[in-house]
């Protein structure tokens, strides 16, 4: 038997697979489409699978991506840039973007920048003070930081010192 040919499972079988996929946890549509090609699902029922868990609430692209947004920031501690990058790389849409951005407040987002920056500071271990910076700078872009607020925070690490 050949592994790579597709599998015809019924559409009901597929459905109740997609189902338990989306329950899990919020899915946007990428993931479910990049799924039904993993289980070798036939594709001419994607769109109707598709249509299904969009029609009875199981894929909801908005609450994907408001709720990518706020665990990316609240667990991961990752900034704007990050989370639009990855949002992008899941192919959501420019409008659906800004909306999750807006689940971050400005007090949480710079509270937030303000604790991974002092914790990051204290666990740098570097005597010369602009490599010491220059270190935490990388760090919080590579978080996904804005240039500006990461300058500031600096800037307020080194009053601190």
């Amino acid at each position: 038997m050949d592994s790579s040919k597709p599998t015809y499972i019924s559409f009901e079988d597929a459905k109740r697979k997609l189902e338990a996929f989306c329950a899990y946890q919020d899915r946007c549509h990428s993931e479910v489409i990049n799924k039904l090609y993993n289980l070798k699902i036939s594709s001419n029922i994607h769109d109707d699978i598709i249509v299904h868990l969009i029609e009875t609430n199981f894929l909801n692209e908005e609450r994907f991506a408001c709720s990518f947004a706020r665990g990316k920031h609240r667990i991961s501690s990752w900034g704007r840039s990050r989370i639009i990058m990855e949002l992008k790389i899941r192919k959501i849409t420019p409008f659906l973007i800004k909306k999750a951005l807006q689940e971050i407040s400005e007090e949480l987002y710079l509270e937030t920048l303000s604790r991974i920056s002092y914790q990051r500071w204290n666990s740098i271990n570097e005597s010369n003070l602009s490599k010491k910076k220059q270190k935490l700078q990388a760090y919080l872009y590579r978080k996904g930081y804005e240039i500006d607020y990461i300058y500031d925070s600096i800037k307020k690490l080194e009053n601190d010192i």
